[in-house]
């Protein structure tokens, strides 16, 4: 059976501290915190969710803040560069925000595209591209206007310990098209209109390190819960181990690692974060699974507080 995925559902990383996270990601970025909850495996911690107005599939990054966690380092086996769409004609807008903000930045080309190149407060490797295709965010904060704002991923850069792997992996069992090659990247290439562009360096890299500033995994969208249950079948057919599959409660999703190191997610478009609140209130509230709903006031206190604030910078 044919499998073709349209392309990035979450990309989700580790940071440091939780505050610094959102001022980055919804100050910064603009971006809107549409989840606050906890990792379910882990309830000191925080589990934040960025993305449109509705963290739709293709526009959701999320982080894990662990407070004194160590500084990863980017390398093999992780994504190298998370990148994000803007609409064409807001270049100058990104160029001039982030040197208003006082963030270091750098403009590189690759396969006849001009990127944005910089790092968040904790090292994570960032690039904005102007893109057409994609719908456009109906999202503004701070100093990000609805017409400029981030529509969702443009793609990823991928290091990989094991390049030819990851690119047969990507080519055929994600279903990825090989569209070109230059210098040490190969692009590939997914159905959908956005998070649909995957570079891949083709240069073996030694293993990462994870921490704060590195990407934890890198999920795949499936269309629906049946269409994520043959996803499953899909990749364990295909030799590689694969986790039950597990509720998030915004998705369902199953974990395997590919044989170039990159920790591989799949999780279904359904049921999305309006799942357990409504949309005007998107990440406003502490949401917990219910079997920790009953030790909310423990958990509450267990985390640091948290607010999504205009910077000082888009202040008048």
């Amino acid at each position: 059976m044919t499998m073709r995925t349209a392309g990035i559902h979450h990309i989700t990383a580790f940071v440091s501290d939780a505050q610094r996270n959102v001022d980055f990601y919804a100050g910064v970025l603009g971006l809107r915190l549409v989840k606050k909850t906890i990792n379910f495996d882990a309830p000191e911690v925080y589990h934040l969710y960025f993305g449109n107005e509705m963290g739709s599939p293709g526009t959701a990054i999320t982080f894990f803040p662990w407070a004194g966690s160590r500084r990863g380092r980017i390398g093999g086996g992780q994504v190298g560069y998370t990148v994000y769409a803007v609409p064409t004609g807001s270049f100058d807008f990104w160029q001039e925000r982030l040197h208003k903000l006082n963030i270091s930045f750098a403009l590189v080309e690759r396969f006849g595209e001009t990127y944005i190149r910089f790092a968040d407060w904790d090292g994570l490797g960032i690039e904005l591209v102007e893109r057409e295709p994609g719908a456009m965010s109906k999202w503004s904060f701070g100093g990000v206007p609805v017409d400029k704002a981030i529509k969702g991923f443009g793609g990823a850069v991928l290091n990989s310990i094991a390049p030819d792997k990851t690119g047969h992996l990507l080519e055929h069992v994600m279903g990825l098209e090989r569209v070109a090659e230059e210098g040490e990247l190969v692009r590939f290439r997914s159905t959908g209109d956005i998070g649909n562009v995957i570079d891949l360096n083709r240069t073996a890299m030694g293993w990462g390190i994870g921490g704060a500033g590195t990407v934890h995994h890198i999920a795949w969208r499936a269309k629906d819960e049946a269409d994520h249950r043959a996803w499953r079948e899909h990749v364990l057919g295909s030799g590689y181990r694969v986790t039950p599959v597990i509720d998030r409660q915004y998705f369902n999703a199953v974990y395997f690692r590919e044989e170039g190191g990159i920790l591989f997610e799949i999780a279904s478009d359904t049921p999305g974060f309006d799942n357990d609140e409504p949309f005007e209130a998107l990440g406003q509230k502490l949401m917990l699974p219910s079997w920790l709903e009953e030790r909310r006031a423990e958990v509450v206190r267990g985390l640091p507080p948290i607010e999504v604030r205009v910077l000082e910078g888009d202040t008048p």
